[in-house]
């Protein structure tokens, strides 16, 4: 089944009770036993509940996965992860991540006796470098929040697993979306979405996701997840539900404006850096064209004139674009790295990386583009 119609029926069926095409929103907690342990396949919606069950297969389905997972937050699904772990094991982990991410592993396990290693993916002989006996997980994000770096999955995958093939590597998919990218198919182990952003689209839920192919692993994940309690409810199931089935639509405008911003803003005589894996003087534009189908809605940059003054009011004055935490919805958003998204890493971290007051990240929504050109031109004129 091609993407574009594995994103409405990939995985799905229609309710059998009543026949709806669309799976109700099963709003319980428990469910009826004709005897103690006889039961329809639903014993307690902590376990499993009928619209999360959909939204799982769903998630499977747009990823070529066999098992998906919904949680209550993307962070909570990187939890769920780092559980599989024990204590004394090491993360080798890109130095340019979501600054929850970072946060969740040096500020809650590390504490706990996991171990991390922040390098630089660029280069797969950075990570190859890294591994220790104890290494036992790579995470990777690419494009990465909030420079677009991009990491070789493929090449990183085959070098881990010829050196230790029992490391497990995850990739966080949230920038590119399957739409974009699957990494399973690149032979990874474990794909992880915040699915506040693109798959559900439209910025109104919070959510997780895990998406697997080996059944071990996956019954690994269940059982943490079961045990730990971080699921989805059934509202925010069937949000999310709607949204995949709209994502490659979403993806195709998200591109198309993303890359005219980009554009823009390259040849704009007040910006200075951009970044956008799109662009041919991006230094792994290759490497995303190889594994990406196109680059995503994702823009960062830096005016030339990099004060925070210059940059604070360049985002008090955007009219389309808002003001705000996150990404990946219908609407146009800027964002603060530094106050903002990655306010939890340390000033010392930051900017070694290059994440300094000056750098400002966009999501580009799917507006008419000429209405978001226009706002940013405005902005920069202010």
């Amino acid at each position: 089944m091609k993407f574009n119609t594995k994103t409405i029926h990939g995985g799905q069926k229609y309710e059998e009770a009543t026949g709806a095409v669309m799976p109700p929103i099963f709003q319980t907690s428990t469910y009826a036993q004709s005897s103690p342990g006889i039961h329809k396949g639903y014993e307690y919606s902590r376990g499993k509940n009928p619209t999360r069950t959909a939204l799982e297969n769903a998630f499977a389905a747009i990823e070529n996965g066999t098992h998906g997972f919904a949680f209550a937050s993307g962070l909570a699904a990187i939890d769920c992860v780092l559980r599989t772990l024990n204590l004394g094991d090491e993360v080798i982990a890109g130095d340019d991540l979501y600054g929850g991410t970072y946060r969740m592993f040096t500020r809650l396990f590390q504490k706990y006796g996991l171990k991390f290693q922040f390098v630089d993916m660029n280069n797969v002989e950075n990570v190859t470098n890294a591994i220790t006996s104890d290494t036992k997980l790579i995470w990777i994000e690419t494009p990465t929040n909030p420079l677009m770096k991009i990491a070789d999955i493929e090449e990183i995958n085959k070098a881990v697993k010829a050196k230790d093939a029992t490391i497990l590597i995850a990739v966080d998919n949230t920038f590119a979306t399957p739409y974009l990218q699957r990494p399973l198919d690149l032979g990874v182990d474990i794909v992880m979405h915040s699915a506040t952003k693109y798959l559900g689209g439209h910025s109104d839920l919070v959510m997780g996701a895990l998406m697997v192919k080996d059944e071990k692993l996956a019954n690994d994940l269940h059982f943490i997840q079961f045990a730990a309690g971080a699921i989805a409810g059934p509202m925010d199931s069937f949000l999310a539900l709607r949204g995949v089935k709209t994502l490659h639509i979403r993806m195709q405008r998200h591109c198309e404006n993303g890359r005219a911003v980009a554009e823009y803003l390259v040849n704009h005589p007040k910006i200075g850096d951009v970044y956008y894996p799109g662009l041919e003087n991006h230094p792994n534009h290759k490497i995303a064209k190889k594994q990406m189908d196109d680059f995503g809605g994702m823009v960062s940059f830096r005016l030339k004139d990099e004060s925070k003054e210059a940059t604070f009011k360049f985002l008090e004055n955007t009219k389309i674009f808002t003001l705000a935490e996150s990404l990946g919805g219908v609407e146009s958003l800027v964002n603060h790295p530094v106050t903002m998204t990655h306010a939890s890493i340390p000033e010392s971290e930051r900017l070694k990386i290059g994440i300094t007051d000056s750098l400002i990240r966009l999501s580009v929504g799917i507006e008419d583009i000429d209405y978001l050109l226009a706002d940013l031109e405005q902005a920069l004129n202010k």
